[in-house]
C-alpha cells in the first residue's frame, strides 16, 4: 500500500511543468459559443470590452499530467478540472502556466483504496496571477502496491 505522507513529502507543490500561452481572439470567441455565451463582450473582439471567458483557461494544459519520476502507482483517470479566474483575459494576452502537485488524498470506495491527485497550473501574465486551473485525476491503486 502506498503511503501518502511520503508520496506528499516527495511531490506536493514541486513545479514540474511550464508552458507559454497566448489568448486569441478566434479561440475566445469560439470557446464562448461552445460555452453559450451570449453577451458581445465574449462574442465580439471589436468590443470596447472584448474578453475570454472566465473558463477560457482551463483549456490549456502542460506537457505532463504528472512529474516525470512520479511512482507508477495505477493508471490515473479524469476527475474534473476546476478554474479560479482572477481577472479577465484579454485578446493577445501572453501566460505562462507552471504546474505542480497541489494536492493528494484518498477515498475508499466499492472498489477499493483510490488515490485522487490535483495537479494545479498557475497562469501568469508577467508576474500577475491571472487564473488557476486544478485537474483532478484518480487512481484506483493496484493491489498489492
Amino acid at each position: 500500500m502506498m503511503d501518502l505522507e511520503e508520496l506528499k513529502g516527495d511531490w506536493l507543490n514541486l513545479d514540474f511543468d511550464e508552458r507559454e500561452f497566448e489568448v486569441k481572439p478566434d479561440e475566445a470567441v469560439d470557446f464562448a459559443r461552445a460555452a453559450g455565451e451570449t453577451a458581445p463582450r465574449f462574442l465580439d473582439p471589436s468590443d470596447p470590452d472584448f474578453q475570454a471567458p472566465a473558463t477560457f483557461t482551463a483549456r490549456f494544459h502542460g506537457r505532463r499530467l504528472l512529474p516525470e519520476e512520479f511512482p507508477k502507482i495505477g493508471l490515473p483517470l479524469d476527475a474534473g478540472k476546476a478554474v479560479m479566474p482572477k481577472r479577465p483575459l484579454r485578446a493577445g494576452a501572453k501566460l505562462i502556466g507552471k504546474s505542480h502537485l497541489h494536492e493528494i488524498y484518498e477515498k475508499t470506495g466499492r472498489s477499493g483504496r483510490m488515490i485522487f491527485l490535483v495537479s494545479r497550473m498557475e497562469l501568469f501574465e508577467g508576474q500577475e496571477l491571472v487564473s488557476i486551473v486544478d485537474s483532478r485525476m484518480v487512481i484506483r491503486e493496484k493491489p498489492g502496491s
